[in-house]
């Protein structure tokens, strides 16, 4: 248990921005404005203007840069409940990404001058957007050493236990489902890696029988067994492959 439970960080706990906040997010609500997404609509582009940040009521958003040679590295997958677009809002910086939409959705925008104004009376919010942004930064700091330290097999399996971390809590040791719909590119612009290599890993893994793939849906079936495998070192030989 001790294994498992070290395994499922704190800084991976996603939940409801508003969890337990329900005052604070009526006082939100009431200074937010609703936008609807259609799939692939950009939210905003790396260099904007911070006027707005966003809290996503439906749906799923990645947050992604486009490289010098068109590459388009993705840091988060942003899921219904969310608050995303606050770290440069609060510091009155121009965006450092770009925010797209993986699916139709709701958002709830609310300015940057209201939302500093609601922080000044509500102290709980401020606290957890500290708490929030904190847990990012360990999370950026996680996938970096990542990239440098670990094959993509393991990349990729701990890609799919943080995306999974909220469901896997709630299986209680069941299987799990990875609650966003991802593609193979997605997936390798996520783990510094290349789709034929993601590809072949996921097939590795099915036949080893720790994920089902199916229409971009992927489930874990064992999420218990991923994480010993994890913790061991005990990696399918067949999956390793050079990313």
């Amino acid at each position: 248990m001790a294994l498992r439970e070290s395994s499922l960080q704190w800084h991976l706990i996603k939940g409801g921005f508003f969890d337990g906040l329900e005052r604070e997010f009526e006082a939100f609500r009431k200074l937010a404005s609703v936008r609807r997404l259609k799939k692939n609509a950009i939210v905003f582009f790396e260099n904007d203007r911070c006027d707005r940040s966003f809290y996503l009521d439906q749906g799923s958003v990645k947050i992604f840069r486009v490289s010098l040679h068109g590459k388009e590295p993705t840091f988060f997958i942003r899921s219904a409940g969310e608050m995303f677009g606050l770290a440069e809002v609060v510091g009155g910086e121009r965006r450092k990404c770009s925010a797209q939409a993986l699916s139709d959705g709701v958002l709830l925008e609310i300015r940057r001058d209201d939302l500093l104004a609601l922080l000044l009376k509500q102290p709980l919010m401020a606290r957890r957007i500290i708490a929030v942004l904190g847990r990012r930064i360990r999370y950026l700091s996680e996938q970096l050493e990542n990239v440098m330290t670990c094959d993509v097999p393991t990349r990729l399996l701990k890609l799919l236990l943080c995306l999974s971390h909220d469901e896997i809590a709630q299986a209680r040791g069941g299987p799990a489902d990875v609650p966003v719909r991802l593609t193979q590119g997605q997936i390798a612009a996520m783990t510094g890696s290349c789709q034929q290599t993601v590809s072949e890993t996921l097939a590795a893994f099915e036949a080893r029988g720790l994920i089902a793939v199916s229409r971009q849906r992927i489930r874990l079936l064992d999420p218990g067994a991923i994480m010993d495998a994890l913790a061991g070192g005990d990696m399918d030989e067949g999956a390793r492959t050079s990313g």
